[in-house]
C-alpha cells in the first residue's frame, strides 16, 4: 500500500489543482497518518471525535484536523481548542454551541454549514427555508466566536452521473447566491466543499474547492 504514489496519482487527476485535499483518515492507523504526512497532506479528516481525541496529541502539530462526520452537540468541548475546521454544521443549535465553547476557551471556531442536496433521507444538512430562518434571526447575527467558511454537501450515493451533478449545482448556486447577500461578518463564504473519492472529478467541474478523499489514498476502511 503505497501512499505516496496513491496520492500523486489522485492529484494528477485533479481538474482544479487549486482544490485543497482533505486525506479522510476515519479508521486509519496512526501510521498511515504519517506516511501521507511524508508525502506532504497537513489536512486531514476524522469522523469520531474520541478517534480524533486520540490521534491528535500523536502527530505533529501543523496538522489542520477537520472534523468531517456528524458531530453531537455533547461533544464539540473536547475538540473546540484545536480542530480547524467543522465541516458537518447542520443545525443552529450545533452552531450555537460551537460559539459557546469557543466563547469558553477564547478561540473562534471555523465551521462550514452543511446544505442537504442528496435524494436520501439519511443525509444530514439544513435545506434552505432552514438556512433562511437561520439567517434571519436575531440570535444568528450574534455569533461571536464562530467564523462560517461556506457550504458543504454530500451528493445522492448512486451511478447517476447527472444527479450527482445537479445536486452539486445546485449547491454551487447556492453558494454563489448567499455571496450576493448582506452577511454578517463571521460569514466568509470562501470555501465550497463537495466532492469525496467517488464523485470529486465532477464535484471539481462545479466548482468544488475542498474534495475528501480516504479510499483512493489509504485503500479500503479499516473496520
Amino acid at each position: 500500500m503505497d501512499i505516496k504514489a496513491n496520492l500523486e496519482n489522485v492529484k494528477k487527476t485533479f481538474k482544479n489543482p487549486e482544490c485543497l485535499l482533505v486525506a479522510v483518515s476515519k479508521t486509519k492507523p496512526i501510521t498511515d497518518l504519517k506516511e501521507a504526512y511524508s508525502a506532504g497532506i497537513r489536512d486531514f479528516g476524522e469522523n469520531k471525535v474520541q478517534e480524533l481525541q486520540e490521534k491528535q496529541p500523536q502527530l505533529p502539530e501543523d496538522i489542520r484536523w477537520h472534523m468531517i462526520g456528524h458531530l453531537q452537540r455533547n461533544k464539540v468541548k473536547y475538540i473546540a481548542p484545536y480542530v480547524h475546521l467543522i465541516h458537518g454544521v447542520d443545525s443552529f443549535k450545533l452552531l450555537k454551541e460551537i460559539n459557546k465553547q469557543g466563547k469558553k476557551i477564547d478561540r473562534k471556531i471555523s465551521v462550514l454549514l452543511q446544505m442537504h442536496i442528496a435524494e436520501e433521507d439519511s443525509k444530514f444538512g439544513f435545506d434552505r427555508k432552514e438556512m433562511d430562518e437561520m439567517l434571519a434571526d436575531p440570535d444568528f447575527s450574534e455569533l461571536s466566536h464562530v467564523t462560517i467558511k461556506g457550504l458543504m454537501g454530500m451528493a445522492t450515493f448512486t451511478e447517476n452521473e447527472e444527479q450527482i451533478r445537479r445536486e452539486f449545482q445546485g449547491l454551487k448556486n447556492h453558494f454563489e447566491e448567499l455571496k450576493t447577500n448582506p452577511l454578517p461578518d463571521f460569514m466568509k463564504m470562501e470555501i465550497l466543499s463537495m466532492g469525496m473519492s467517488g464523485d470529486y472529478l465532477i464535484a471539481q467541474e462545479e466548482g468544488s474547492t475542498m474534495v475528501r478523499i480516504g479510499s483512493a489514498i489509504f485503500g479500503a476502511r479499516n473496520y
